[in-house]
């Protein structure tokens, strides 16, 4: 019997992460200047890191990973009307505000996301309308694909289709860029380092605040000519700080000690998911475990959904959210311990061996 309340396990992302010590440390012995005007020296250092990571020219630090998402997009769409073309589970498309048509009158495309997180390359290809083609559609200019893809569980993009999806964007004149929030997983599970994974695409976006745990800020990558663009977008949007090395010095810290906790976290996620699964009332596609995203199906009892789950898990400490009206999201991050996996088991058990089936 579980007693209310002995722990608090927050699973609701891996964006819910503390600043450890040695980013606390880090933050407030940080070397710091005006970044507006180019000269903070740990924002160099870390848009250096990052830029070698990926393979490419040149960095960026932003605020978030919207911001970084929405200005890719815009210089690469740079005449309003241009369309981007993208996956109808994509995080682009569907939390972010619409942004890329609101404030950057570029029109989104989508494609359906397979289960696997891709999209069917032959229906990228149709979905590509030229400058040369009927003067009724807009004309594409990006493909984006995400890395890995959190709605469809957190799968990862084999490097083998972005390359053809690179290929495809190529024999049609078109830009490449990732959503890389969590390219740092993708990069883990697969075994492959993160500047192979994004080869082909001409700009990522990389979030420090979710897998690897900094407390603020994304990174763009790409060109030296797309930086500049992205630097006017950058004060364009507000996203132009000051003294910004306080920040980066404690995502240093989490690209150079967190990374290496990545497995630790897909491990966890693989146990947990299969004791969920082993949970009578609950399923759980454990095959589609590959990181650290879990997506947990409930029974379709109209009187007790995903809302009510979550609800009465937070009255046990176990926080997490509802992804549909009778499925489950759940996050793991570095700050989750083995005996916390052991908690949030007996917490779900307790809850669905407590509520009374629904009559057929």
């Amino acid at each position: 019997m579980v007693t209310p309340v002995t722990r608090t396990v927050d699973l609701r992302s891996d964006t819910v992460t503390k600043p450890t010590e040695s980013m606390r440390s880090a933050m407030a012995n940080a070397e710091v200047d005006d970044d507006v005007l180019g000269n903070d020296p740990t924002a160099l250092v870390l848009e250096r890191e990052v830029a070698e990571i990926a393979g490419k020219e040149a960095a960026m630090f932003v605020p978030s990973g919207t911001m970084g998402n929405l200005i890719s997009v815009l210089v690469h769409c740079d005449e309003r009307g241009s369309e981007v073309i993208l996956g109808d589970d994509s995080h682009i498309h569907i939390y972010e505000n619409g942004g890329v048509s609101s404030l950057g009158g570029v029109h989104p495309r989508t494609v359906k996301n397979e289960e696997d997180g891709t999209m069917e390359i032959s229906s990228i290809e149709a979905a590509v309308r030229s400058p040369k083609g009927d003067l009724h559609y807009p004309v594409t200019k990006l493909i984006c694909l995400e890395n890995t893809q959190a709605n469809c569980g957190g799968r990862c993009l084999p490097i083998e289709y972005i390359d053809k999806v690179g290929e495809l964007a190529k024999k049609h004149g078109l830009k490449l860029h990732i959503d890389g929030a969590r390219i740092f997983n993708a990069s883990v599970a697969l075994g492959v380092p993160v500047k192979r994974i994004v080869q082909a695409a001409d700009s990522v976006s990389i979030c420090l605040s979710k897998g690897i745990g900094a407390p603020v800020g994304s990174v763009i990558v790409g060109s030296k000519n797309f930086i500049t663009k992205a630097r006017w977008l950058r004060k364009t949007l507000g996203g132009g700080m000051r003294q910004i090395g306080v920040l980066c010095a404690a995502a240093l810290v989490a690209l150079r000690e967190n990374v290496a906790k990545l497995d630790d976290d897909h491990r966890k996620a693989k146990i947990l998911a299969e004791g969920l699964n082993r949970i009578e009332r609950l399923r759980v596609n454990v095959a589609a475990v590959e990181t650290n995203i879990i997506y947990v199906d409930l029974p379709k009892d109209p009187k007790f959904g995903a809302e009510e789950a979550c609800k009465s898990l937070d009255v046990l400490g176990v926080l997490v959210i509802p992804q549909t009206t009778f499925r489950i999201r759940i996050v793991l991050h570095h700050q989750i311990s083995d005996s916390d996996l052991e908690y949030v088991l007996s917490c779900f058990e307790h809850l669905f061996s407590s509520v009374p089936e629904e009559e057929g």
